[in-house]
């Protein structure tokens, strides 16, 4: 799940704190970075995208890789509709703000798959890096039903609207939302003079 590096419509709290060019740049390297570690024959990586129509026209973005419109609605309504636009079999869904995602976080998520119904990357925010599904065929109707967004809260909500399915955990990330979120190795050379 990504969108368009347009200043002040990503990374807009970093933003207000480094200005937003400088946080659409951080974002747009982050990407790069993330989508370069990912690449993995276990997998195929498919951007979901937003704006829809500037998410499938932009260059900014890998050209051989799949794009799909996020469309309207919640984060949870196009999370949704993205897991359910996958082929049939194990999904999952990332954000592109963690700058510690890797292969084995994503493959040990996969593997969990094996034995869960549902699967969550937590953040340290109460958040969450990645929201998994055993059968992309088979999404809950009322997954994400309900959940406080951008809230401490975000996590245990999305983990309640499963209801009584088997529901895992995974190794837990921090995300990036402020500048104290940063580490130096964390900040593209091209944005390392702002800070």
């Amino acid at each position: 799940m990504l969108k368009e590096p347009r200043p002040g419509r990503v990374k807009t709290r970093l933003g207000r704190e480094i200005g937003h060019t400088v946080a659409a740049w951080w974002f747009r390297h982050q990407v790069a970075r993330l989508l370069r570690r990912l690449r993995d024959p276990r997998w195929h990586v498919v951007l979901a995208v937003s704006p829809d129509h500037a998410g499938m026209a932009s260059r900014v973005w890998p050209g051989d890789l799949t794009r799909l419109q996020q469309g309207r609605g919640t984060l949870g309504d196009r999370m949704a509709r993205m897991m359910r636009s996958a082929p049939p079999g194990p999904v999952c869904v990332i954000g592109a703000d963690i700058p510690g995602i890797d292969r084995n976080g994503v493959w040990e998520a996969f593997a969990t798959l094996g034995e869960h119904d549902a699967v969550f990357g937590p953040a340290e925010d109460g958040g969450y890096w990645l929201v998994g599904v055993r059968n992309a065929r088979a999404v809950p109707n009322g997954l994400f039903a309900g959940v406080r967004w951008s809230t401490e809260h975000a996590l245990a909500d999305s983990m309640a609207s499963l209801g009584p399915a088997r529901v895992a955990l995974v190794g837990m990330l921090p995300d990036v939302d402020t500048t104290v979120d940063l580490t130096p190795g964390q900040i593209p050379a091209a944005c390392a003079g702002f800070f």
